[in-house]
C-alpha cells in the first residue's frame, strides 16, 4: 500500500554505507527507466508506478510495477513478473543471488548496470500493459 512517507527521508535513513549509496543509485535509474516518481510501498518499499493484478484464485490487488528495498544483507530488487522472465539478462548482471521475483545485489559496483536496467524495463514494460495474471512463482512470459 502507498503512504505518505518521504523516500528521502527513508534512503538517508539507511545504514549500511553500500546499502545507501546503492540506493541513491536505483532511486535515479528507477526513475529514469519507469518515468515514474518515487513511492514509498509500506514502510520499506520503494516504488515506481502500479499495476493491478488478478490471479485465477480471485485474489487481486494493487503493487509497484517496479520497486527496490535497501534490506540489511543485500538491496532487493523486486521483478513482480519473475526472475525466470528474464534469464539471459540475469546471467549478464555479476554477482547476485535470487529469489522467485527478487534479486539480491550486495554491490551495485560490481554489476553490470545496463543490464539491470533493461532487467527492469522489461519487468515494468509487462507489468504496466494491463491487468497481470500471473505470480511470479509461476514465471513469466517476459
Amino acid at each position: 500500500m502507498v503512504t505518505d512517507a518521504a523516500v528521502r527521508e527513508f534512503l538517508d535513513r539507511v545504514e549500511h554505507p553500500v546499502r545507501r549509496r546503492d540506493a541513491a543509485t536505483m532511486l535515479e535509474v528507477m526513475t529514469r527507466v519507469t518515468g515514474q516518481p518515487a513511492k514509498m510501498w509500506g514502510s520499506s518499499i520503494v516504488g515506481f508506478g502500479s499495476y493491478h493484478y488478478r490471479y485465477a484464485s480471485g485474489r487481486e490487488g494493487d503493487a509497484p510495477a517496479a520497486g527496490f528495498s535497501p534490506r540489511k544483507p543485500a538491496t532487493t530488487i523486486y521483478l513482480n513478473d519473475g526472475i525466470d522472465a528474464h534469464a539471459e539478462l540475469v546471467e549478464r548482471l555479476g554477482p547476485h543471488t535470487t529469489g522467485v521475483g527478487c534479486l539480491y545485489l550486495k554491490d551495485l559496483a560490481q554489476i553490470d548496470l545496463a543490464a539491470l536496467e533493461e532487467i527492469i524495463a522489461a519487468s515494468y514494460r509487462t507489468l504496466t500493459s494491463g491487468t497481470f495474471g500471473q505470480r511470479a512463482r509461476d514465471g513469466g512470459d517476459g
